[in-house]
C-alpha cells in the first residue's frame, strides 16, 4: 500500500497536537514593521557559537522574528520554541542548523508511520496535560530505517519541554521522557500539507546537497518538524525535513568550526 492511499491520519494528528497551546484560538498576529522586528539572516561568520548557516535552495528567503512568533510570509508559528532551538528553515532554504540538548516526552513505535503515530499522539497529550506542560512548536519525528522504497519500518513521535525544569526524564506509561543529545542536521524549509510523500519527496533534495560537497555526511536517521496547529490551512502550513550530519573525517571546515564530540 503506497503512502496516498493510505488515510492521512498523521497529518490530522500533528496539525492538532501541534495546535494545542493556550493561545490556539486566539487570532495570528501580524508581524511588526520591519523597525521593530528582527530578522533571521545567514550566519556568515566564523564564529564558533553559529547556529543557522544558509547552504542552499533560497539563499534571499529570511524569517521575521517579533515578540517570539516567526514568519515567513505566508507562513508563521504563533507558539514558542524549546530554549535555544535555532529558528525555523525558510520554504526553499536548506540550512545547516546545531541543536541543543532538549528535554522531550517520546513514543516509538513500528510498522506503518500513518497509523502507529495516531496511537502516539494520545499518550503523549495525556502526558503534557498531567504534568501541566504547555504545548512548544515544533512536534518532532524521527523515522528510523528509512528504506530505499522511501518507507520508515519505526518511528519516534516527541513533544519538547521548552525547558528542562518542567519535569523529571524517566517512564511515564508508554511515554519515555529523555534528554536529547545536541545534534547538527541539515534541513529543507516546507510550506504546504504535513504528510509522508511529501517529507519523502524532499528528502531527494538533502541527499543532493550532502552528494554535492566534501565535508558533511549524513548521520542519523531522517526526521521531520511540524510547526502548525489545525487552524492553519495547508498552503500556509510550515514544516522541515531533516537529515542528522556529521563533518566527514579529514574534512577542512569551510563554513564554521569543526563540531564538538
Amino acid at each position: 500500500m503506497t503512502h496516498s492511499s493510505r488515510p492521512a491520519v498523521v497529518s490530522a494528528v500533528l496539525a492538532l497536537v501541534a495546535g494545542v497551546v493556550a493561545a490556539a484560538d486566539e487570532p495570528p498576529r501580524e508581524p511588526a514593521p520591519a523597525s521593530e522586528a528582527s530578522t533571521v539572516a545567514d550566519a556568515g561568520s566564523k564564529d564558533s557559537e553559529w547556529r543557522i548557516r544558509r547552504v542552499g535552495g533560497d539563499l534571499t528567503v529570511r524569517v521575521i522574528v517579533n515578540d517570539g512568533r516567526y514568519f515567513c510570509d505566508p507562513c508563521r508559528i504563533e507558539s514558542p520554541l524549546p530554549a535555544g532551538y535555532p529558528a525555523p528553515t525558510p520554504p526553499g532554504a536548506i540550512e545547516l542548523k546545531r541543536y541543543p540538548t532538549v528535554r522531550r516526552a517520546e513514543v516509538s513505535g513500528g510498522g506503518d508511520p500513518d497509523r502507529g503515530m495516531s496511537r502516539g499522539f494520545w499518550p503523549l497529550f495525556q502526558h503534557i496535560r498531567k504534568r501541566d506542560i504547555a504545548m512548544t512548536s515544533p512536534v518532532e519525528v524521527d523515522y528510523h530505517d528509512w528504506s530505499s522504497e522511501d518507507q520508515a519500518s519505526a518511528w519516534t513521535m516527541s513533544f519538547l519541554y521548552r525547558t528542562a525544569d518542567l519535569g523529571p526524564t524517566g517512564r511515564d506509561g508508554i511515554v519515555t521522557v529523555t534528554d536529547a543529545e545536541p545534534v547538527t542536521v541539515l534541513a529543507l524549509g516546507l510550506r504546504g500539507a504535513y504528510d509522508l510523500d511529501r517529507i519523502s519527496q524532499d528528502i531527494d533534495q538533502l541527499r543532493t546537497w550532502l552528494a554535492s560537497q566534501d565535508e558533511w555526511e549524513a548521520a542519523g536517521d531522517l526526521r521531520a518538524f511540524y510547526y502548525n496547529g489545525p487552524y492553519v490551512p495547508d498552503r500556509k502550513k510550515w514544516s522541515e525535513a531533516q537529515i542528522p550530519v556529521r563533518r566527514k573525517p579529514g574534512a577542512s571546515s569551510t563554513d564554521g568550526p569543526p563540531d564538538t564530540p
